[in-house]
C-alpha cells in the first residue's frame, strides 16, 4: 500500500470535528511513523506558508520534490496541506504533538526540519516570518541554537556556511575527532538508517543534499588542516 493511501486512511479515520493535529497523538510506532513524518512536514509547511502570508507554486513544488509525489497522489498531499491551513490549532500545538510523537528521536526531528528548510527556500527567498517560525519549531523540538544555526547555514545563502557548524563540531576538536564525527553523520544519513527512524522512502532525497553538505564541510576542514 502506498504511503499516500495510508495517509488517506489516517485522515479518513478522524472523527467529525476532530483536527488534523490529533493524528500526531496516534501514529507513534513503525510503520505508522513514516505516515506521521509525511503529514508532519506537509502540515507544518502549510502553517509556515500561512506565517509568511502566501503560498507559492514553488513551495507546493518543493513539497512534491521532497516526497517525490506522483501526479495521481497530488490530491492526497493537497488535502493534508489544506486541512492544516484550515485547522484552528496553531503551529506550536502541532510542533509539541510532533515532538511527543517522536519522543527522543532527535535525528528524525532534524530530518523534518531539513524538509521545512527545503520548502522555505523553494522560492529563493527566506522571509523573516519563516525564520521566526522555524526557530520556534526548532526550540519546541529541543534543537539547540548552535544546531539550528548550522542547519540554517546549509540552506540560506546569506553567507558561506561554517563547515564546523554544518558538522556540529568545535574548532578545538582534533582532526581525528572531527573525522570520526563526520563518518557517524554519514552513516546516519544513509537511506536505510533514515527509513529505520521513520523517514518514508518517498522522502529520502533529503539525504542527497545533506550528504553533499557534510562531505563539503569535511573536505574544507581537512584542507584547512593540511594548508
Amino acid at each position: 500500500m502506498s504511503i499516500w493511501r495510508r495517509i488517506g486512511e489516517a485522515i479518513s479515520a478522524l472523527a467529525s470535528g476532530e483536527g488534523l493535529s490529533s493524528i500526531f497523538d496516534r501514529l507513534r510506532t513503525p510503520p505508522e511513523r513514516s505516515v506521521a513524518f509525511t503529514i508532519a512536514v506537509i502540515a507544518l509547511s502549510a502553517k509556515m506558508a500561512k506565517a509568511d502570508g502566501m503560498v507559492t507554486r514553488d513551495e507546493v513544488s518543493a513539497i512534491r520534490e521532497v516526497f517525490q509525489i506522483a501526479r495521481e497522489d497530488e490530491p492526497g498531499a493537497a488535502r493534508v496541506f489544506n486541512l492544516a491551513r484550515r485547522d484552528v490549532a496553531g503551529f506550536e500545538d502541532y510542533a509539541r504533538r510532533i515532538r511527543a510523537m517522536f519522543g527522543d528521536g532527535q535525528d528524525c526531528l532534524c530530518d523534518l526540519m531539513e524538509g521545512l528548510f527545503h520548502i522555505a527556500m523553494a522560492d529563493g527567498t527566506y522571509h523573516p516570518a519563516e525564520d521566526a517560525f522555524l526557530a520556534r519549531v526548532a526550540e519546541i523540538f529541543g534543537m539547540g541554537e548552535a544546531e539550528f544555526r548550522g542547519l540554517r547555514s546549509r540552506f540560506v545563502p546569506d553567507a558561506a556556511p561554517d563547515p564546523y557548524a554544518v558538522l556540529g563540531v568545535t574548532h578545538d576538536m582534533s582532526v581525528a575527532e572531527i573525522r570520526k564525527h563526520w563518518k557517524q553523520l554519514v552513516r546516519d544519513t544513509h537511506p536505510d538508517a533514515m527509513q529505520a527512524r521513520g523517514v518514508p522512502a518517498e522522502a529520502v532525497k533529503l539525504a542527497e543534499k545533506r550528504m553533499i553538505d557534510l562531505n563539503n564541510a569535511w573536505e574544507e576542514i581537512a584542507d584547512r588542516q593540511d594548508a
